[in-house]
């Protein structure tokens, strides 16, 4: 998708969030003009569909508009943890919605930057980087736990899980990624980071650039350091909850 397409998506999503917040939350013109900082006509303008805001705007709309009316209060209603401590994401990867609100925040942060591909591990990410992978207009690449019969050669990432001494492979297809990609890399939830790491690690041996990381829920930050991201990488997680 070109980066004019991006940036008009990001635009008209905007003006669904603005109108989501005034017809949907009751939030008044003048609440909202307090907390953007724009004028009440000019909010009036952008919510009855007169005049699109320019994608400097939008951007700037859309990071305030979030923090009230956005995803993170609906994510942090839906986790649940069972008795030993585990996760589970069922009511977060299933959810339509929830998907589709987060590929939008995809979008709205990434929109702009150079973005190829998608990268994911199998299977949990897979709902939500299909999601984001359509909304960007690119094609999405799916590291898997075993080798699919008629792919001739993969690459490939070794990794051990924390404290387990298990050790997993992933694999994909060698040719899913080019030098010339920028990948972002997608995945519902970041604990430990081992798998993130391994999925960065198989962008660097394809050559290709890392574009960023995208994740709906982090456990705390120390996997950041296991990822040895570039600093110029972008991460963007909606909401962070605290190590059991």
């Amino acid at each position: 998708m070109s980066t004019h397409a991006d940036e008009l998506k990001l635009r008209l999503m905007t003006i669904e969030l603005l109108r989501t917040a005034k017809y949907k939350r009751n939030i008044t013109y003048r609440e909202l003009s307090s907390k953007t900082g724009l004028p009440v006509t000019v909010l009036s303008r952008y919510a009855k569909g007169h005049v699109l805001p320019n994608t400097a705007r939008a951007k700037q709309l859309w990071k305030v508009l979030t923090r009230f009316v956005g995803l993170e209060n609906e994510l942090r209603s839906r986790i649940k943890f069972n008795e030993d401590g585990y996760f589970d994401n069922t009511e977060i990867i299933g959810d339509f919605n929830i998907l589709q609100q987060a590929a939008n925040h995809a979008l709205a942060n990434f929109a702009g930057k150079r973005v190829t591909k998608v990268l994911t591990a199998a299977v949990d990410g897979i709902p939500l980087a299909t999601m984001v992978a359509n909304a960007l207009g690119v094609n999405l690449v799916i590291a898997k736990r075993s080798k699919e019969v008629g792919v001739k050669e993969f690459l490939e990432e070794t990794f051990a899980l924390k404290d387990s001494g298990v050790t997993i492979t992933l694999y994909i297809p060698k040719d899913s990624l080019k030098k010339r990609d920028s990948v972002l890399i997608v995945d519902d939830m970041i604990k430990t980071g081992e798998t993130q790491a391994a999925l960065v690690n198989m962008v660097r041996k394809a050559k290709a650039e890392l574009s960023g990381v995208f994740s709906l829920i982090a456990v705390g930050d120390e996997w950041r350091k296991k990822m040895r991201l570039p600093e110029e990488c972008p991460v963007e997680v909606i909401t962070y909850i605290k190590p059991a």
